[in-house]
């Protein structure tokens, strides 16, 4: 009866062990038992291995049997694909389909996805066949006397505490490991949220970049200490400069040859398979090379991608052949490495050389190194993990495997102790629900092709071990990690030796020879990598993170939808019809939204109202309807950087992701806050009343009463703050789950993630750090001016300041007490609001002053709409309106917009500026699509209109524009215009820098209900050094008295815009010719300036902002150097005045209040309107934004 047919593979298989099974039998009928005393130690190791027979000890039945399972598992492994939910027109094999998507992607739906189907796909059929093999294995090898399979494996090493040593190794490296574990952990749970990452728990499996999790560095960009730093992934040059698979193992074959080892045989050129066939076959793409045992035949098998990673690869794989070629006339059964894991050391020993960025540099993939430490942390963090986040892995494979042989983890256990090892090891989790239907190990290579995986364990050890012996032979000085053994023929000849004695010797004395030692040290590799160990234990200790995973049982929920909803698109033409839609429906509805607003704002009543909500919920629909479809695009490997930019921006549906009557309530919470906000009047006894604007701001800007004043700030907070509190812990909650739907960790992070800044928080504080000495000096000074005027029992002068004495009504600008402060009273002023008002100006004249200075640049002048149709002062017709400035776009590319209740007077001068830089700004920006029709970020929209008011408010400009009889000049008249700017500019940095440090923190739950005012009160104390100068309690609401706070709209792009306008202002008095001190420079009617804003602000929101600051400043760095230029002169005079006066600097007495009293309401001021509370709606946050005054 003829043999059933078997594939080649299993034919080959069976001839092998036909051959053993001969050669094995005769070799103890001739040599047993005397071989062991042989004289003749390489005699004495070629009868040791000819004698074990393995596979070749079954009888012929179970022979076949067995390799038929053998090849069975390696074509379910080699041929296994996933497909698209409920489609199998779209499939992926592993690599490269699924190992690029796990590589690239951050969709976390799509690598579950991914994840769960390549474990699925392969290990559900390979568990029976695993099982059947397994115990065909004992069975072959308890025949040559060992226990089981596990115990042969480990016989390779020689080793009889070979188990203890390699449990010593890993608790040696244990604690760097922990430490990087706990980093990273940290870095996905800024991606991922508290929903998929717990900060106590493991890390679910699919996110680390890696099919097994066995290297984590293709998620390096997420986890990248100092990105601002030169990109260490040299992919990108490696395309550009045309590399391919073949040039890649050029590059390797030559940096043996450089070393004086051996050049590739022509037969391996010939002959390999080094990228994956176009010609439809299947192949295993597993990287592996080949010795075909004829001295001259050497190949690798190899589905090489350009990229660094495989650069890395290729190296490892000719590691390999140059160990063949180097052993290859030793007897056949010692052409093997002294142990198995120096076979896997010697590739990876080049490749921690190549890896360097000198190395890199010298083969032409990075233009220039840069050696600081910053730079240096980015490499060891990315070589780590590679590396250390190997090394659990590594470790955990053969220990799960040798439970299996020895019976202790029987096929009932194979996945729970699978999870547990690799929880207890590597602080991983299935990131879905595992059980014994599953086969997860068997989803690895080395588990259906039963390849032993301690060597690779071994491996890493040893090449630490290697490089630091070949780098001292190769003379290397400095740091381990930024060793490059290229071109030593030294370390080369030491090389050689070890690879030359293939296993004809004992590993421990091959060891011995090359770095003096015989054991297995992990020492090396701690040293090459003690910068980084040092550096993640400070960032730990800083985050006070836990390391290890003591809430080691939890797993992360399925995402919602799933999986339908990875089904993702990754076609550019439709992603490209799909934005053009997109652009064409959104002006629409922004346009109609835009206008309801308009209405409702300039006449809140209950129809506008009520019109708005509908508008409201009109975009919220069309935001998520395009949100989600956005969604259904994984742009991954898009080439068109601008659709991958518009696309990310429309997958964030701001707070349209809330669920449809949450929403509702969030818009409402919103209209209420600022409603409540912008009808507010305080009133007196007989029933008249104040409103904010211009009532109660006249009065804090005027009023020189200590009681008055203190009864209208009080008034204020009492009326708005103590309304508005109740409504707030709500809008907290909604707002962090509209960002944590979004992918955010709350609204603090998506607020922050507009400046696509990671380390944005480090950078303001170190702005605010710069700009603190000219604030101290500035604040000491005033203090001793208030205190002139109102004495010791309101004023301490190593106190804070009382709150409401500053001139406005949160403290933000101090520059309506400029006549208490003006150091030279006698000086020629430099207020032109007396001119402006007796020469008949209106609050038109001044738009068309600001108007005509945009012109003067060459920059575009407003449309005939803005005219018809802005608000440009208070309606006198009843109408309740909200006075509060900002600038409109209606999204139609004509129609422009600003709402201001303006008084004539100079301060609104400088605003109506402001507010037409907005304009400006939109109408630079409006040929974009609309998806990048806002500033490169927020503080730059709003740093144009104030860098031209920097110029406006010049005694120089004053003069010209005929509002100063005279363009200053004098010493005292510099300082005198110094200080009232730096009582709008530099008083108001704090204020700015704390808004949303407060609400930040809010968001991120550090600040509680309980304590909003508290904290509220303890940063104002901090930052700005001021007290409330009556008790609060934690029923007021201090905060909620800001219209920015009510009303929802982020403030730090207030700080942002303050400091860069200086930087703007500098560089465009730069390219106007200005020569002098920059306090004086007035860039009207410099087209050259002019160019420079344009063309920063026709870029809109289309690249990263650091693009537009480089277009005007020439660099891409926000900077407080130049602010501090700026006001030089005014400092350097504090630093007299206050030391003449010996002013303490800060607020040491900082727990004093002042003594206030119980005082009665000032007089009545001149009756006004009453107002009503009436409902109305807030600003949108998803859609159109306005573009809104900062008082």
């Amino acid at each position: 009866m003829p043999l059933p047919s078997r594939c080649p593979q299993e034919e080959a298989s069976l001839l092998n062990q036909e051959f053993a099974e001969v050669w094995g039998q005769k070799a103890k009928e001739l040599y047993d038992p005397i071989w062991q005393n042989f004289t003749d130690p390489i005699l004495r190791r070629v009868l040791s291995g000819v004698r074990i027979l393995g596979p070749a000890n079954l009888p012929l039945e179970k022979r076949q049997q067995y390799n038929s399972l053998q090849s069975n598992m390696n074509r379910i492994f080699s041929t296994a694909k996933v497909c698209y939910p409920r489609r199998n027109d779209t499939c992926w094999s592993l690599d490269p389909d699924l190992m690029h998507i796990l590589a690239a992607s951050r969709n976390y739906g799509l690598l579950l996805y991914i994840w769960e189907g390549w474990h699925n796909a392969v290990g559900v059929p390979l568990k029976p066949l695993f099982e059947e093999f397994t115990a065909l294995s004992n069975e072959a090898h308890k025949k040559d006397g060992f226990s089981d399979t596990g115990d042969y494996w480990r016989s390779w090493y020689e080793a009889p505490t070979f188990v203890e040593d390699l449990e010593r190794l890993y608790n040696q490296l244990e604690p760097l490991y922990l430490n990087l574990h706990a980093y990273v952990r940290r870095m996905l749970h800024r991606r991922y949220g508290d929903r998929y990452i717990n900060l106590r728990g493991p890390i679910p499996a699919h996110l680390l970049g890696d099919m097994w999790a066995q290297s984590w560095d293709n998620i390096y960009d997420m986890v990248v200490p100092f990105p601002d730093k030169p990109n260490l992934d040299v992919t990108t040059t490696m395309v550009q400069k045309n590399w391919n698979a073949t040039h890649m193992f050029r590059v390797a074959e030559e940096f043996f040859t450089s070393l004086g080892l051996l050049p590739m045989p022509p037969e391996f050129w010939a002959e390999s398979m080094l990228e994956k066939p176009n010609d439809g076959r299947e192949v295993v793409c597993h990287a592996s090379a080949w010795d075909f045992y004829n001295r001259k035949d050497f190949r690798i098998k190899q589905c090489t991608r350009v990229a660094m990673d495989q650069l890395s690869t290729v190296h490892h794989e000719m590691g390999h052949v140059q160990y063949y070629l180097q052993y290859k006339d030793q007897p056949v059964s010692l052409r093997q490495g002294a142990n198995p894991g120096f076979h896997e050391a010697i590739g990876d020993v080049l490749a921690l050389s190549v890896s360097t960025p000198a190395h890199l540099h010298k083969i032409g993939l990075l233009d220039h190194v840069v050696n600081d430490t910053e730079s240096d942390i980015n490499y060891l963090l990315k070589m780590a993990l590679e590396k250390i986040a190997f090394l659990p892995f590594g470790y955990l494979v053969d220990q799960w495997r040798w439970g299996v042989f020895s019976g202790r983890t029987p096929p009932s256990r194979y996945n729970s102790d699978w999870w547990y090892l690799r929880t207890k090891y590597q602080g991983i989790c299935p990131p879905v629900i595992r059980n014994e239907t599953h086969f997860d190990a068997g989803a690895k290579f080395h588990i259906p092709h039963m390849t032993p995986y301690i060597r690779y364990f071994v491996s890493f050890i040893l090449q630490f071990q290697f490089h630091q012996a070949l780098c001292e032979e190769a003379g290397h000085q400095g740091p381990l990690h930024q060793c490059d053994i290229y071109q030593s023929t030294k370390a080369g000849d030491k090389l050689r030796e070890v690879l030359r004695a293939g296993s004809s010797r004992p590993w421990q004395e091959v060891l011995k020879d090359m770095i003096g030692s015989e054991a297995l040290d992990a020492q090396p590799l701690l040293n090459y990598f003690q910068p980084i160990s040092q550096w993640l234990q400070e960032q730990n200790q800083r985050n006070n993170e836990v390391l290890g995973w003591p809430e080691y049982q939890w797993q992360p929920p399925l995402p919602n939808n799933y999986p339908e909803a990875i089904v993702l698109v990754t076609d550019e033409v439709t992603a490209s019809n799909f934005l053009e839609e997109y652009d064409e429906k959104t002006r629409v509805v922004w346009n109609e939204y835009a206008e309801a607003n308009w209405d409702y704002n300039t006449n809140i009543s209950t129809e506008n109202s009520r019109i708005l909500l509908q508008k409201n919920a009109q975009m919220a629909n069309h935001t998520l309807a395009f949100g989600t479809r956005a969604r259904r695009f994984d742009v991954t490997y898009f080439q068109n950087t601008t659709m991958k930019r518009m696309i990310h921006k429309i997958q964030d549906l701001e707070r349209a992701a809330l669920p449809e009557k949450e929403l509702e309530e969030y818009n409402q919470i919103l209209l209420d806050m600022e409603t409540t906000y912008s009808v507010a009047s305080v009133c007196h006894a007989n029933g008249t009343c104040l409103h904010l604007e211009p009532d109660i701001t006249t009065l804090m800007a005027t009023n020189r009463k200590y009681e008055d004043l203190l009864w209208a700030w009080k008034s204020w907070r009492d009326k708005v703050g103590r309304s508005i509190l109740p409504s707030f812990p709500k809008y907290v909650e909604l707002s962090n789950k509209a960002a944590r739907l979004n992918g955010y960790v709350d609204t603090g992070d998506s607020w922050r993630s507009m400046y696509e800044t990671p380390t944005l928080e480090q950078d303001l504080e170190q702005l605010f750090q710069e700009l603190q000495p000219l604030y101290l000096n500035l604040h000491a000074y005033v203090r001793r001016a208030l205190h002139r005027h109102y004495g010791p029992q309101h004023i301490h002068l190593e106190g804070p300041i009382p709150a409401h004495l500053l001139g406005n009504m949160w403290a933000q600008s101090w520059v309506n007490i400029y006549d208490l402060v003006v150091p030279f009273p006698s000086a020629p002023k430099i207020d032109a609001t007396e001119a402006m008002i007796k020469q008949g100006w209106t609050p038109r004249r001044m738009f068309e002053e600001a108007n005509n200075f945009f012109t003067s640049l060459g920059l575009l002048s407003v449309p005939p709409e803005f005219w018809n149709k802005s608000m440009l002062e208070k309606p006198t017709d009843g109408r309740e309106v909200v006075c509060h400035a900002s600038a409109w776009d209606f999204y139609n590319g004509k129609d422009f917009r600003i709402k201001q209740c303006t008084t004539v007077n100079m301060e609104d001068l400088v605003v109506a500026h402001h507010e037409m830089g907005h304009i400006q700004y939109f109408m630079q920006y409006k040929d974009l699509p609309v998806t990048f029709q806002e500033g490169a970020n927020p503080g730059f929209h709003e740093a144009i209109g104030d860098v031209l008011a920097l110029s406006v408010s010049t005694p120089k400009h004053l003069h010209t524009i005929n509002l100063l009889s005279s363009d200053g000049g004098s010493y005292e008249q510099d300082i005198n215009f110094l200080m009232k700017i730096a009582l709008d500019k530099i008083a108001f940095i704090p204020f700015s820098y704390l808004v949303d440090q407060w609400r930040w923190r809010v968001f991120d739950g550090s600040i509680t209900k309980e304590n909003y005012n508290q904290e509220w009160w303890s940063l104002r104390l901090k930052y700005q050094g001021l007290c409330p100068p009556v008790a609060r309690s934690q029923g007021d609401f201090d905060p909620g008295a800001k219209f920015h706070i009510s009303s929802n709209v982020p403030y730090i792009r207030y700080f942002v815009g303050f400091i860069i306008q200086f930087q703007f202002h500098e560089a465009l008095c730069q390219a106007a010719g200005h020569k002098g001190p920059l306090h004086q420079c007035d860039i009207y009617q410099s087209k050259e300036a002019g160019k420079r804003l344009a063309d920063a602000m026709k870029l809109g929101y289309s690249e990263p902002w650091p693009e537009a600051m480089r277009l005007i400043t020439g660099q891409p760095n926000m900077s407080a150097a130049a602010m501090m230029n700026y006001f030089k002169p005014l400092l350097d005079w504090l630093l007299t005045e206050n030391g003449r006066h010996g002013e303490m600097l800060g607020w040491p007495q900082y727990n004093w209040t002042p003594d206030s009293g119980t005082t009665p309401p000032p007089p009545l001021p001149p009756a006004g309107p009453q107002s009503s509370l009436r409902p109305g709606p807030a600003p949108a946050q998803a859609g159109p934004s306005l573009a809104s005054e900062l008082g």
